[in-house]
């Protein structure tokens, strides 16, 4: 790959919708890369999580748009990229029924290359994941599939050399009801500063009742992304106080949680420099399990923070299972501000 080149490069992001994303392929603007949602797979720089959308507006985007004039495509084993040789999306999917592996394996070979195109391209710190996975509360013959997933993923964290404890990316992992093991990952010129949140144990922290490896990501992290500016990037969010689901059953009370959830998250975030974060501000996906709920936990975004806040208006939808089967909801976002970081 292309080596770095002295000047650095800036990161923007906006959301768009579907049409809006595309037509900037259309008047030959097309942008760095996006992660759509919902939206159509064969475009190239728009890797897709294969999930039901469930907002009214449809089809959206997270388009990230770089500073830099050159833009590089390739594949290093199973994982597509695109860097400007600073920044680096990149996109990798395995079929289980294709490959005639399990769950464990295919997490782990794809995170083995996740790792060597990180490696080969010279751009080694991750930023953020997002981890789509088919059935991810099924019994996967006597180990629950994510576990099994935890298992393939931190393998490979540790066989790399990276943290897979402190200092490990933001991330999510949601399941989808069909299609491959998709995995979705950021990576950029500096190591991210990884943020906690004081409610709840730290996921690589969970104790063993929760499987035989522990999840592998940071609640959050923050990034200097250039140009005066700090990306704050949430992990997947739940109902979780310490280390237990709260409020099983009830939907609405699982929402409310998960918000204040995601306050103490920017709450400490705001405390490891001078950018200051809002969580009306945030731009979020939010992962539904049950579709007729999802008014019910529109209603308690829009009660909690007004039908025009940001965060309510360019929310995004999807029928997703959340990583343990007594979850119902589960909120991750992204949000820029101007400032910088303290060590």
């Amino acid at each position: 790959m292309r080596a770095q080149d002295e000047t650095s490069s800036h990161l923007r992001v906006e959301r768009l919708s579907l049409p809006d994303s595309l037509a900037l392929a259309t008047r030959g603007k097309a942008p760095f890369a996006a992660l759509g949602y919902g939206t159509p797979h064969g475009v190239a720089w728009m890797p897709t999580v294969n999930a039901r959308v469930l907002s009214p507006h449809g089809a959206m985007a997270d388009v990230w748009h770089v500073s830099a004039p050159h833009i590089e495509s390739g594949t290093t084993g199973i994982a597509r990229w695109r860097t400007d040789g600073h920044w680096l999306l990149g996109a990798i999917d395995l079929d289980e029924a294709t490959e005639q592996q399990g769950l464990a394996e295919l997490a782990h070979r794809a995170y083995r290359d996740l790792f060597k195109t990180l490696d080969q391209a010279g751009i080694s710190h991750l930023q953020r994941i997002w981890n789509y996975l088919p059935r991810i509360n099924a019994d996967g013959g006597g180990l629950e599939r994510y576990r099994q997933f935890n298992l393939g993923r931190q393998e490979a964290f540790l066989e790399a050399g990276r943290a897979a404890f402190e200092g490990a990316p933001a991330a999510c992992a949601l399941g989808i009801h069909q299609g491959a093991l998709s995995v979705r990952f950021l990576a950029g010129p500096q190591a991210p500063l990884p943020v906690e949140n004081p409610r709840q144990v730290s996921a690589y922290r969970y104790p063993e009742t929760y499987g035989p490896r522990s999840p592998t990501f940071s609640r959050a992290a923050l990034a200097d992304i250039g140009d005066g500016n700090i990306a704050l990037f949430i992990s997947g969010t739940a109902s979780i106080v310490g280390h237990e689901t709260v409020h099983h059953g009830d939907v609405r009370e699982q929402t409310r949680e998960t918000l204040r959830n995601l306050q103490a998250v920017i709450d400490a975030a705001n405390a490891r420099g001078s950018a200051k974060f809002s969580l009306a501000e945030l731009d979020c996906v939010v992962y539904v399990r049950n579709p007729s709920d999802t008014e019910a936990v529109r209603g308690i975004l829009e009660g909690a923070l007004g039908a025009d806040a940001p965060m309510t208006r360019h929310a995004v939808y999807l029928e997703a299972d959340i990583c343990r089967s007594d979850l119902l909801v589960e909120i991750e976002a992204h949000t820029v501000a101007a400032g910088q970081l303290r060590a």
